[in-house]
């Protein structure tokens, strides 16, 4: 089956993705939310009955080799996404991971540090793919979208014009009217209604770390870090021999970081907690030389968000990091969101639904 292609290439070059789930009749409000994630994908929708719905999906991909591509009739039957890209076979999201450790390779990612990978031909109609998956085809056409990107980068030069346009145009060509939020703010929307949308919010994703100083949803300031989860198994796999899949089923195995039960979960928490050192230290850092951050006179809480905010005990952890630099701006509490790996996404949603 050949849907629609959001890249508008000529017949005979058009993707074709397999194993679509199929649409039912939908109840749902106007407005959807996309997280754009390095490690993951998640659109948002507003059920009018059932309150909010999220998909998700590994923001990954593994080619099957050749060998084995007869087998694609079996991950019809098993339910599992493929797609079919010029003349090739490749098996998307969750599943690609599973794959990846049974042949003992590494899975392809079409992002990397937060933006598309530019070294990985194939990540467009890769995320195309999953993206059609997600979100579904719109109710009305331009139906609004908000989709977040990331901030640029305190400690790296990234840009992030291109990102926003390749991922803006692939939902447009869908049909919808997508606008950009940044990540950290994101969760603004969706866990600081009771503070007047006042606080600090973390979004600590696959390929780096965001950071939103919002006062009453204004972002007074905003800044990433080019370092997160990506960056822990990368050097844990190096120091541990193994592959970085590997790695990062470790760290996604209901680790504490507080009490790690062996010697490849030690090795997570040490690189977990260098990265909170460092992430804690830019935003002290920024705090003292910006200009323009609010003065808060009454303690404001940290909220932490994102898929790498799930290990055990790193709530803990930053607060550890945040009373040893001594930061400059009273904290109430630092706290993981209600939904830590959906908080970024319904935050879009709120976001899409008050603009619709």
């Amino acid at each position: 089956m050949s849907p629609e292609n959001p890249l508008a290439r000529p017949a005979a070059a058009r993707p074709s993705i397999l194993n679509k789930p199929a649409e039912g009749a939908r109840k749902i409000a106007l407005g959807r939310g996309v997280d754009v994630g390095t490690a993951n994908l998640l659109a948002a929708e507003q059920e009018l009955d059932n309150g909010i719905k999220v998909r998700s999906e590994r923001n990954a991909f593994f080619e099957i080799p050749a060998e084995h591509a007869a087998n694609k009739g079996m991950l019809t039957r098993l339910g599992v996404p493929y797609a079919t890209w010029q003349d090739r076979f490749y098996v998307l999201g969750n599943a690609s991971f599973d794959l990846a450790n049974l042949f003992a390779r590494e899975v392809r990612r079409p992002m990397q540090d937060g933006f598309l990978a530019p070294e990985e031909k194939d990540a467009i109609p890769m995320m195309n793919f999953m993206l059609e998956r997600l979100l579904g085809k719109p109710q009305q056409d331009g139906e609004p979208v908000r989709y977040c990107i990331p901030a640029t980068s305190i400690d790296r030069k990234n840009d992030t014009v291109y990102h926003e346009g390749v991922v803006g145009g692939l939902v447009k060509k869908m049909g919808y009217s997508p606008v950009a939020i940044n990540e950290a703010h994101a969760i603004v929307y969706s866990e600081l209604e009771e503070q007047d949308f006042t606080g600090i919010t973390v979004s600590g994703g696959g390929g780096m770390f965001n950071v939103c100083v919002a006062y009453r949803s204004i972002p007074a300031l905003v800044f990433s870090v080019s370092r997160g989860g990506d960056w822990i198994d990368e050097h844990v796999a190096k120091v541990m021999g193994m592959t970085r899949a590997r790695a990062t089923a470790i760290k996604e195995n209901n680790i504490n970081l507080i009490s790690p039960r062996s010697r490849e979960e030690e090795a997570v928490a040490l690189y977990y907690r260098s990265l909170v050192e460092y992430v804690v230290t830019n935003l002290k850092q920024r705090f003292e030389l910006a200009t323009d951050v609010p003065q808060f006179t009454a303690p404001v809480e940290v909220v932490l968000a994102g898929g790498t905010s799930l290990a055990g005990g790193f709530a803990e952890l930053f607060t550890e990091e945040l009373k040893k630099v001594g930061f400059p701006v009273p904290i109430a509490r630092v706290r993981r969101a209600e939904d830590p790996f959906t908080s970024v996404v319904r935050g879009c949603l709120i976001a899409a639904r008050l603009e619709a």
